[in-house]
């Protein structure tokens, strides 16, 4: 009985005597400027002209986003120097504060596209030229995809915030595209 009273007044007693433990600089989390272009991120407008001078063809992009706040936007084209059917443009709205606040906009060439007829429980949205727009849930997403010229869209948001960027907000993002 002594010996585990010894114990814990000397444990009381050492841990009584050690100096506070105070967070280093390094401990902060990196900010999104200097985590995003590390995976290859860039300032959006630059990707996309990358992505235009590679294909020689103007891109249309959405002139809505959903009504969230979103403190930063990046893009990144891909060229995919072993195969050639991969190369893409990915441009994502982020909020640093609010992790759950992301909206992203993939797209690359029809003749590449991504087949997601058999992805998962799906519904159809009629975009207001007629064409038709896939939208479905995956693990981490809630994603629309549709054609426009020679492009596949591809809209997505965090399921996080399904509730307040629903299937119509992004068919509304969607037809923002083909308005003139």
């Amino acid at each position: 009985m002594r010996s585990h009273l010894l114990c814990i007044i000397s444990a009381l007693t050492l841990g009584l005597n050690t100096p506070p433990a105070y967070a280093a600089q390094e401990d902060k989390p990196q900010p999104l400027e200097e985590i995003y272009p590390q995976i290859g991120y860039k300032a959006a407008e630059e990707a996309v002209r990358e992505f235009e001078e590679h294909f020689k063809e103007d891109l249309k992009l959405p002139t809505r986003l959903p009504p969230i706040p979103f403190t930063h936007i990046f893009g990144r084209f891909y060229k995919d120097k072993l195969y050639g059917i991969n190369d893409g443009l990915e441009i994502e709205f982020v909020n640093e504060d609010l992790g759950e606040n992301h909206f992203n906009i993939d797209i690359r060439p029809l003749k590449n596209k991504i087949d997601f007829r058999t992805k998962g429980d799906q519904k159809i949205y009629r975009l207001q030229n007629g064409q038709e727009a896939i939208y479905f849930v995956d693990r981490n997403h809630t994603l629309l995809v549709f054609e426009k010229d020679d492009w596949q869209y591809m809209l997505g948001v965090s399921k996080r915030i399904a509730n307040k960027v629903p299937p119509e907000m992004l068919v509304s993002i969607a037809n923002s595209i083909f308005s003139d």
